[in-house]
């Protein structure tokens, strides 16, 4: 988190609901449990990724740590407080709440509830190669960075950053222009003035990130065209997908 800005909160959240939704199982409320377990999992890792920032952010504005970890503390515990509070008040206030095409219709639970339900079958409704793809991703990861270690600060900078290169899968395509033009344009700050952007460079970066600028001239330039990706990627269950499959070789 205090390398790449990333927090993998919600990832260890569905990570939770697969491996305690398929240990507790179908008949014994492996829906709940993983649910819960996803619920505390995500607190937990959100509010230390959380910390792990506000720390790089206040060693670069020369803050105090130890305020700034007593302020965590403080808010972590208010919140303990206020938002089982603010929930009480949506659910009282909205009898609709959750409810598709209401008010609040609340996606991301449906969402984690159809993950909950696939994850309590276990690896047997996950896609055909899944684990197998995870296993060979997750050591090549592993294998990528010994070699960064081994070789040194000198060599290493010529091998790319596992991590670096999963960001794109994670969020999108888009983050990766931004990313690699936003890196161009430092490379070439730091040939004309190197200590201004060592100074500047992080604040221009968070400016250009939050507004989304670069990315925003080329996305309306290709909607005015008419421009339509190459290429969809989705993906369904193997209940779905031999629906589509049945649908496509009858027609």
């Amino acid at each position: 988190m205090g390398l790449t800005d990333w927090s993998l909160a919600s990832t260890y959240g569905k990570l939770a609901i697969f491996v305690i939704g398929a240990w507790v199982g179908a008949s014994r409320g492996g829906v709940l449990a993983g649910l819960a377990a996803c619920g505390v999992m995500m607190n937990i890792v959100s509010t230390a990724s959380d910390l792990t920032q506000d720390f790089k952010t206040g060693y670069m504005t020369l803050a105090s740590p130890r305020s700034m970890f007593v302020s965590q503390i403080i808010g972590t515990a208010m919140g303990c407080v206020i938002s089982p509070c603010v929930f009480w008040l949506f659910y009282k206030a909205f009898d609709d709440l959750g409810v598709s095409g209401s008010q609040y219709p609340a996606p991301y639970a449906a969402i984690y509830r159809n993950i909950a339900i696939l994850g309590v079958d276990g690896t047997s409704s996950l896609p055909k190669n899944c684990l197998t793809l995870c296993y060979v991703f997750f050591a090549g990861a592993v294998v990528i960075n010994a070699i960064r270690d081994a070789l040194g600060p000198r060599w290493a900078r010529f091998i790319p950053i596992p991590m670096a290169m999963a960001i794109p899968f994670y969020l999108g395509g888009y983050f990766t222009i931004d990313m690699c033009v936003g890196s161009l344009i430092l490379f070439v700050w730091e040939r004309i003035d190197k200590v201004k952007a060592d100074a500047f460079g992080p604040a221009v970066a968070s400016g250009l990130i939050c507004g989304d600028g670069i990315w925003t001239l080329p996305s309306s330039l290709l909607a005015l065209g008419g421009v339509k990706p190459p290429i969809c990627m989705k993906f369904l269950s193997r209940t779905a997908n031999a629906r589509v499959d049945t649908f496509l070789y009858a027609s």
